[in-house]
C-alpha cells in the first residue's frame, strides 16, 4: 500500500508571547492559518522495520534528526510496530522560514502512518503524542484557522479566514527560532497584538479589520537584525497589499490582498527587486 499526504504550510495572523515556563517553553497566543503551499509525502510499508527517508532538497536531513523519522520511531516504539516505512518527501515549503515546514511534515507522518500501520488513532490522540516532539505539530494535524494557546498545543478551531489572496516571500536568509526567542527574553516587550480582536474580525468575516489588527511580537527582534524583511513588507504594501507581516520567527513575509490582480503586481514587484528568491501566490485553506 502507498499513501500520499499533502503537508500544508502555515502563517501566523497573530503571534503573542505571554510568558515562559520553567522548562524553557514559551507561553503563546497565536492565530494560525494554513495556506495552499504544501510538501508532498509518500509512504510505503516495508518488512525490514527500517524508516528510510528520501528528500528532494539537499537542505533536508534524512536521518533520525528529521521530525518525520522521530514520529515514525515514536509510533513504532509505542505500538510495537515491527513493519518499517519508505518515505519520500518533495519539499516546496521554504526551510527555516517561520511556516512550520518541519512540523507540518511531522503531522503528515502521524496521519499517514496511522493509516499505513492500521493504528486507528483519532486526531486528539495524535496531538497528544505530537506535542512531545514539537509544539506546532498539533496545530498542523488539526489545520485550518485556529487559536493556539499554552505552548501552542491548546487549540480552538475558529471561523475560516475571510477570502483573500496572499503573497508569500522569503528572503535568502535563515533565522534560528531559538535565537529569536532568546533575544525576545532579553528585551522589554511593550506592544502586544490584539489576538482576541483578530479572532473577532475573522468571525465577522471582516478582512480589512483583521488586517488592521494582525501583529507579531517577534517581528521587531528579527527585523532589527534583518532589515530586508521590512523592505519586502513596504514593497508589497506599496503594491496594493492591505497589510504585510512577518510570520513566525521569520524571515518569511506574507501580504494580504483583496484583489488577485494587485497580488500578481505585488508578486512581480518583489520578483523584480530580487529581495526574496522564494516567492508564492497563495490562498488560505481550511482542510
Amino acid at each position: 500500500m502507498k499513501i500520499e499526504e499533502k503537508a500544508y504550510a502555515k502563517i501566523n495572523l497573530g503571534l503573542d508571547v505571554t510568558g515562559k515556563r520553567d522548562d524553557g517553553y514559551h507561553l503563546v497566543r497565536m492565530i494560525m492559518q494554513n495556506v495552499d503551499i504544501y510538501d508532498t509525502l509518500t509512504f510505503e510499508e516495508n518488512d525490514t522495520g527500517e524508516i528510510v527517508l528520501t528528500a528532494s532538497s539537499p537542505k533536508i536531513p534524512t536521518d533520525d534528526t528529521n521530525l518525520i523519522c522521530k514520529v515514525a520511531k515514536q509510533l513504532q516504539d509505542k505500538y510495537q510496530i515491527e513493519k518499517g516505512a519508505n518515505i519520500d518527501l518533495v519539499k516546496r515549503i521554504p526551510v527555516a522560514a517561520g511556516m512550520a515546514g518541519g512540523s507540518t511534515d511531522g503531522a503528515a507522518a502521524y496521519i499517514a502512518l496511522n493509516k499505513l500501520w492500521g493504528l486507528g488513532l483519532d486526531k486528539k490522540t495524535m496531538c497528544g503524542l505530537a506535542v512531545r516532539l514539537g509544539a506546532d505539530i498539533p496545530y498542523c494535524i488539526i489545520g485550518g484557522t485556529a487559536l493556539a494557546e499554552g505552548i501552542g498545543e491548546e487549540l480552538t478551531t475558529i471561523s475560516p479566514m475571510p477570502k483573500c489572496t496572499i503573497v508569500v516571500a522569503k528572503p535568502d536568509i535563515d533565522v534560528s527560532t531559538g535565537w529569536v526567542y532568546k533575544e525576545l527574553d532579553s528585551k522589554e516587550t511593550s506592544q502586544h497584538p490584539d489576538i482576541d480582536g483578530i479572532r473577532t474580525a475573522i468571525e465577522n468575516n471582516d478582512l480589512r479589520e483583521m488586517c488592521s489588527l494582525i501583529g507579531n511580537v517577534l517581528e521587531p527582534v528579527t527585523t532589527a537584525k534583518y532589515p530586508v524583511i521590512k523592505e519586502i513588507e513596504r514593497l508589497l504594501e506599496d503594491n496594493g497589499a492591505i497589510r504585510a507581516l512577518m510570520t513566525g520567527s521569520g524571515p518569511t513575509v506574507f501580504a494580504i490582498y483583496d484583489d488577485e490582480t494587485k497580488a500578481k503586481e505585488g508578486y512581480e514587484a518583489v520578483k523584480d527587486s530580487g529581495l526574496a528568491p522564494e516567492l508564492f501566490i497563495s490562498k488560505p485553506i481550511n482542510l
